[in-house]
């Protein structure tokens, strides 16, 4: 599958990937930073580092039954560490264990019919030449601020990664770059020229917004839009990236996970406002996912098992949905997500005479619907007021199917 952006829309739905030496400090990818934490005592999780249970082919296959169609490993993150190995650094996990990590990972990914990202930080607290600023974990290391350091050489590094990674792993469709901010900027990464190198080296890969310069699609992070986004009044291509519990690497004594329910009403709305989700795992210090991230992708997966049509391939619908109602729209057949289950009567404006049959997507169960006469007759004590002229009014049981989130599937009228 050679790189093409034309698999990312479509797409959806992805899965996002870290993991690296902070996994075992098991307190936040940030823990370097937040600490302080110097060289000598961040190396304790170097010696440690044995990622015995990260299995990528099985990490591969959750992804896929979750309906997760492209996934994103992080590389390499702001502490440094590598999982490929790279020959610019010994600070990887070929040296340490033996094992590429980034090679398991695309194998997998790809044996699975799954698109391959890969998260790639711009910052590098390793490194000698990253110049020191008030996110470095040596900010306040007054040996290490003398120390003499050179953005130029750091930049040479930078682009030599970014050429081993887009050489030596196959056909990469994603680059996550990761992250431009106040201190450092598109001209200490070189941003341009960086941009160029990797569009040289991978025809049609779709990278990120975060190098400080426009890339070809952008990043929400943690907050989740109600709306297409526009740039200049231009839609672009988006995806809204989540944790399940607020931190990216694995967090041991963080307990708040969104629920499924929750999660895949995200993926939903992202997808009626034209956009993706990267949903994050972040494995434990030994690889491995921890319960409740599996739990989570499992009941995911039981969802998108019966209703992944409404979410592949799909994307805003040409009609307005009423309040508590989500639309998605591939071409002739509207999805109807009902974020809350009505009492037997569910009322869509706009619609009369256009759908010629209707179904709960779950099961394929017929849904039977109606035209009300458009008049406002006053209330009687056995029928509801009428609709304005042209809703549709489709009745519904009384119980609510038993799943994360109800799809109704309308098979829309072309001549209409």
């Amino acid at each position: 599958m050679p790189a093409s952006p034309d698999w990312f829309e479509p797409a959806r739905f992805g899965l996002f990937v870290h993991f690296g030496l902070y996994s075992l400090a098991a307190r936040h990818e940030w823990v370097r930073s937040r600490e302080a934490i110097p060289d000598a005592e961040y190396d304790r999780y170097l010696e440690r580092f044995d990622p015995d249970q990260f299995d990528a082919p099985a990490l591969a296959k959750a992804a896929r039954e979750a309906g997760m169609r492209y996934a994103v490993l992080t590389a390499k993150h702001h502490d440094g560490f590598c999982l490929f190995g790279s020959k610019l650094t010994g600070y990887h996990s070929v040296r340490v264990t033996g094992r590429d990590l980034v090679a398991e990972f695309a194998d997998a990914m790809r044996a699975e019919g799954i698109r391959v990202g890969l998260y790639y930080s711009l910052l590098d607290w390793h490194h000698p030449d990253f110049e020191i600023d008030r996110y470095h974990p040596l900010h306040a290391d007054a040996a290490a601020l003398e120390q003499p350091r050179d953005m130029a050489r750091y930049r040479e590094f930078l682009r030599g990664q970014v050429t081993e990674l887009l050489t030596e792993y196959g056909d990469i469709d994603l680059l996550f770059f990761d992250f431009t901010y106040p201190a450092k900027g598109p001209e200490d990464w070189g941003a341009e020229e960086l941009l160029a190198l990797v569009r040289e080296l991978r025809p049609g890969i779709l990278v990120n917004d975060r190098l400080g310069i426009p890339g070809d699609y952008v990043t929400p992070e943690q907050y989740q839009p109600d709306r297409p986004l526009e740039r200049d009044g231009v839609p672009v291509r988006w995806e809204a990236c989540h944790t399940l519990n607020g931190s990216w690497g694995y967090d041991r004594d963080n307990h708040e996970y969104k629920d499924p329910a929750l999660l895949v009403r995200m993926l939903v709305q992202s997808v009626a406002c034209g956009g993706n989700l990267l949903l994050n795992v972040g494995p434990t210090g030994r690889g491995a996912l921890d319960p409740r991230a599996r739990e989570t992708l499992a009941a995911i997966a039981g969802w998108m098992r019966l209703h992944e049509r409404s979410v592949h391939d799909a994307g805003p619908a040409e009609f307005t949905p009423p309040s508590n109602v989500l639309y998605t729209q591939v071409g002739d057949r509207l999805y109807v997500h009902l974020l809350s289950w009505p009492l037997k009567h569910l009322h869509l404006p706009g619609l009369a005479g256009r759908v010629r049959y209707a179904q709960l997507l779950h099961d394929g169960s017929e849904v039977r619907f109606h035209q009300l006469d458009g008049e406002n007759h006053e209330h009687n004590n056995l029928a509801p007021p009428s609709q304005d002229a042209g809703t549709l009014t489709l009745t519904l049981p009384i119980i609510a199917p038993d799943v994360l989130l109800p799809v109704l599937e309308l098979f829309l009228d072309a001549d209409a």
